[in-house]
C-alpha cells in the first residue's frame, strides 16, 4: 500500500518581523532582519547578535496564565487554528509541541518544584488554552525538533490516530541558552553568514511557527508534506560528521523516489558555524543534489532552536508559491568545500518541490519532501490509511534506584540510587570510559541499553541504518539544566560550562546509544505530561513507518533527581 499524502491546511509565523506568515515572507522577500547586538543583555558579558522580541511585542504577545514562552506558542497556535477552521475540541485532532528549552528561564527563580519547567507542562498548559483535550506530545529532539515534530504528525494521521495536527514550534532565548551557546563558542557577536568564508557562528532568535496538518486536501494544488525520515551520525554529540553520512542518508531516504529535476531548491539548516555549514555541503554533494539551488534563513531569523525546522518549511512554501527562491543573507563568497549553488540575492523559479534539511546536537539529522499535491508521485487519493505496523518484543528491562531486571530477572546488585548505575556499568559494560562524563539521564540509558543489547546476547558492530533508538519521558534533562544553570547563576563567579550545557538536551541519551552502537538510524525523544503506556507505545510504533526501521531501542527513561528515576525500555522489532 502506497502512504497517503498529509496535507499543509494552514500556518502561522509569529517572530520580531510579524504575527502572520504573509508579514514574516514579505519582510523575509524584502532582505529584513530583526538581529541586533547585544550588550550585557542578562548580565552576559560577552557582545552577541540575535532577533528578539521588543519588550513592546512581548506585552502584546502575552496571554493571561501563561508564560512568556507558552504565550509565544498560543499566540501562533491560535491563529494557526482560527485560520484552519477546525474543531479544536475533536478527539481526532492532537497538538504537537517542538521545542529544545521551553520554559527554562523559569530556571533561575524555581523554589524547588520543576514541573512547571518540564516542557511536557508547558504542552499541556497550550493545548488547554487552545481547546485541545487529547493528550499533547512534545518533541524535543535538540535542533532537528521541528522536522522531527512534522514527521510525527505525518505519521500519527497516515496510521489513522488522528486526522488533524497542530504543529507548533517555539522558543526564546535567555541566560541559560546564549551563555550555552557562547561557551561552545559557537556564536558570532555580529550578524552570522550562512555558508560564508568569513563565517563565524551562528546567532539565536525567537520565534514561534505553526502548521495544521490534515488528511484531506483542501484544494487540488495543496503542499503535502511528501516524505521525512530522521538519521543519526553515530559521530558525536555535539559536533557533525565530517563526510556528512547521517545527513546523507536523511536526504537519499527522502528523495530515492523522487523527480530531483522538480527540485526548486534545498532550504538548508545553515546555521553559519564552521562544521556544521561544511558537512552540509558535503551531504548535498553525496547525496547527488549539488545541482540543486541552496539557501538558509538563519541571516533573517538567527537560529530559533524548536521552531526552525517549522519556521523555515513555511517560508519556504511561502516562497515557491511566490515563485520565488531567498537567498541567503549574509552569504557573500562560498565558504564550503562542496560545490553548492548559494546566492545572497532571491530568483525567480516555476518549481514547487522543496527539501528541507536539518542537524543538531546528539547526531541527530532530519529532512523532508514537501511539494503540491497535484505534483506528488507517490499521493493516494480517498480516505485510506497505512494503518498500525506493530511489533514484538525480544527483550525488556526496568531499572529504578532499588533494583535492575532484565526479562522479569532481577539482578543481584548491592548499591542504591545513581551508584547502582556505575555498579550496573562495571559489572556489565566497563569498556566504555566515556560513561563517567555523561549525566544522570544518559548514564541511565546508556546503561540499560547495554543490558537490554546483552540480553540479546551480541552486539552489531557495524554502521546500522535499520536500528533507531526512540525514549519518552516527563522530566526532560532537568538534573542537567540545574547544572549547567549554577556555572551561570552568580555574576561574580560566572563560567558556562561546554561540558554541562551540552547535556541540557534530553536527545544526546539517543546519540550516546548511537554512538556507542553504530545506529545510524532514526534517534527521537519525546517528553509527555505525565507517564502514559498507551502514548509511548503509540510512538515506539511509529518509528516503523520508516520503512527501513527493523529493530528499536526505546521505552520510558525519567531521570528527575539522583534518588528518583526509572527506566523502562525495550529492544522490539517488527
Amino acid at each position: 500500500m502506497e502512504t497517503q499524502m498529509v496535507y499543509r491546511i494552514a500556518d502561522n509565523i509569529v517572530s520580531p518581523l510579524g504575527v502572520t506568515t504573509a508579514e514574516n515572507y514579505q519582510a523575509v522577500k524584502a532582505g529584513g532582519s530583526a538581529l541586533c547586538r547585544y550588550d550585557h543583555r542578562w548580565q552576559i558579558p560577552e557582545p552577541f547578535t540575535a532577533s528578539l522580541f521588543t519588550e513592546t511585542q512581548n506585552r502584546a504577545l502575552a496571554t493571561d496564565g501563561l508564560t512568556r514562552f507558552e504565550s509565544l506558542a498560543y499566540a501562533s497556535a491560535q491563529r494557526a487554528i482560527e485560520a484552519a477552521s477546525i474543531k479544536a475540541r475533536e478527539s481526532n485532532v492532537v497538538f504537537i509541541l517542538s521545542t529544545t528549552k521551553g520554559n527554562i528561564e523559569l530556571l533561575e527563580q524555581s523554589s524547588g518544584d520543576d514541573t512547571h519547567i518540564y516542557p511536557g507542562t508547558a504542552a499541556r498548559h497550550v493545548a488547554e488554552r487552545l481547546g485541545i483535550t487529547t493528550q499533547p506530545i512534545t518533541v524535543c529532539n535538540a535542533c532537528i525538533s521541528g522536522i522531527s515534530a512534522i514527521i510525527l504528525a505525518m505519521r500519527l494521521i497516515e496510521a489513522g490516530r488522528y486526522d488533524y495536527a497542530v504543529v507548533c514550534g517555539a522558543d526564546v532565548q535567555n541566560k541559560f541558552t546564549v551563555s550555552g551557546f557562547q561557551s561552545l563558542k559557537a556564536v558570532d557577536e555580529n550578524a552570522c553568514r550562512p555558508f560564508d568564508i568569513e563565517r563565524l557562528g551562528l546567532n539565536l532568535g525567537e520565534a514561534a511557527a505553526t502548521i495544521v496538518l490534515g488528511r484531506e486536501r483542501p484544494t487540488a494544488d495543496s503542499w503535502a508534506i511528501q516524505q521525512g525520515a530522521v538519521r543519526n551520525d553515530a559521530f558525536h554529540i555535539s559536533s557533525p560528521s565530517k563526510n556528512g553520512e547521517g545527513a546523507r542518508l536523511a536526504l537519499s531516504a527522502v528523495t530515492k523516489d523522487a523527480d530531483t529535476g522538480k527540485l526548486a531548491f534545498i532550504n538548508a539548516h545553515g546555521t553559519a558555524t564552521l562544521f556544521n555549514d561544511q558537512m552540509e555541503s558535503v551531504a548535498i554533494g553525496r547525496a547527488a543534489l549539488g545541482t540543486i539551488p541552496v539557501n538558509a534563513l538563519k541571516g533573517y531569523y538567527g537560529h530559533t532552536l524548536g521552531a526552525a525546522g517549522i519556521l523555515e518549511t513555511i517560508l519556504s512554501m511561502a516562497a515557491a508559491d511566490d515563485h520565488t527562491i531567498l537567498g541567503t543573507r549574509g552569504f557573500e563568497e562560498r565558504g564550503v568545500s562542496g560545490e553548492i549553488l548559494l546566492s545572497a540575492a532571491n530568483a525567480a523559479t516555476d518549481k514547487h518541490c522543496f527539501v528541507k534539511m536539518i542537524s543538531g546536537f546528539g547526531g541527530g539529522n532530519g529532512a523532508i519532501l514537501v511539494g503540491k499535491a497535484e505534483d506528488a508521485k507517490s499521493s493516494v487519493e480517498g480516505k485510506e490509511r497505512r494503518g498500525e505496523i506493530g511489533y514484538t518484543v525480544r527483550h525488556r528491562v526496568s531499572v529504578t534506584p532499588s533494583r535492575a531486571v532484565v526479562d522479569g530477572q532481577s539482578l543481584d546488585c548491592q548499591a542504591t540510587g545513581k551508584a547502582l548505575l556505575t555498579e550496573l556499568y562495571k559489572r556489565f559494560v566497563g569498556d566504555y570510559p566515556k560513561y563517567y562524563k555523561m549525566d544522570g539521564l544518559c548514564r541511565l540509558g546508556f546503561v540499560a541499553s547495554e543490558l537490554l543489547l546483552r540480553a540479546e546476547g551480541h552486539r552489531l558492530e557495524t554502521p546500522r541504518e535499520d536500528c533507531a533508538v526512540v525514549f519518552v519521558n516527563r522530566s526532560s534533562s532537568i538534573v542537567a539544566d540545574k547544572c549547567y544553570q549554577t556555572s551561570i547563576q552568580d555574576a561574580e563567579n560566572y563560567y558556562p560550562s561546554p561540558a554541562a550545557f551540552v547535556y541540557t538536551l534530553p536527545n544526546i541519551v539517543t546519540g550516546e546509544i548511537a554512538i556507542r552502537s553504530h545506529y545510524m538510524g532514526e534517534t527521537s525523544f519525546y517528553i509527555l505530561p505525565e507517564k502514559d503506556n498507551n502514548t509511548i507505545d503509540m510512538l515506539l510504533n511509529t518509528a516503523f513507518q520508516d520503512k527501513v526501521t527493523k529493530h528499536v531501542i526505546g521505552g520510558w527513561i525519567d531521570y528527575p533527581n539522583d534518588e528518583h528515576f526509572e527506566a523502562e525500555i525495550f529492544l522490539i522489532e517488527n
